[in-house]
């Protein structure tokens, strides 16, 4: 489930998981897939260390909210228009509450996610770029302080909400973290 987060350009955006069964995130209008945003994440804390640094995720945006869909409706299964709603149609919300984590197998899905968001978005380099003068990071559009740009990554590291099913988190995820830890750049150290 996406959640509220703040920004630096923005107020507050929406950002996260929209389907449990998919690895696919939406930033505002943007949508990419977990695996591309932690290694984009790797390359930007390598690059951090500089002055300015960019690096881009492969993903797709979605001008028209009315072809986002409606996450709420669609999980209701009340209203299964949009991107959104077409997930929903092909992965339902689940019947049980206890079925309701994020699956670490969601990269699985990633060619039928791709195939259904054709009909709805555009494929779309997505920025990622990090400001030394500043503290900040760009994600897109949206400019997020430091410590800002930290809760997207920590909300990816748990599964979001409703978290990782049986706390398992998928290899990149792994990765990226450990990588994170062990990294003396500047957008890990304050």
């Amino acid at each position: 489930m996406p959640l509220a987060f703040p920004s630096k350009s923005h107020a507050t955006i929406v950002f996260g998981f929209f389907n449990i069964e998919s690895d696919m995130l939406l930033l505002n209008g943007y949508f990419f897939f977990a695996d591309r945003f932690c290694r984009a994440v790797g390359e930007l804390d390598q690059g951090s260390c500089a002055a300015a640094f960019e690096t881009s995720l492969p993903g797709w945006l979605i001008d028209d909210p009315s072809k986002v869909g409606n996450i709420n409706a669609a999980i209701q299964g009340v209203d299964l228009s949009g991107f959104i709603g077409a997930s929903y149609r092909k992965f339902p919300f689940p019947k049980e509450p206890q079925g309701f984590k994020q699956k670490p197998y969601g990269a699985e899905n990633q060619a039928t996610f791709s195939e259904l968001i054709e009909g709805f978005g555009r494929p779309q380099s997505i920025r990622l770029g990090w400001q030394a003068a500043d503290q900040t990071v760009s994600l897109a559009e949206i400019v997020f302080e430091r410590e800002d740009f930290r809760q997207l990554i920590g909300y990816v590291d748990r599964g979001g909400y409703p978290r990782w099913e049986n706390e398992v988190r998928p290899a990149y995820v792994v990765t990226l973290m450990e990588k994170l830890s062990a990294s003396k750049s500047a957008l890990v150290v304050s």
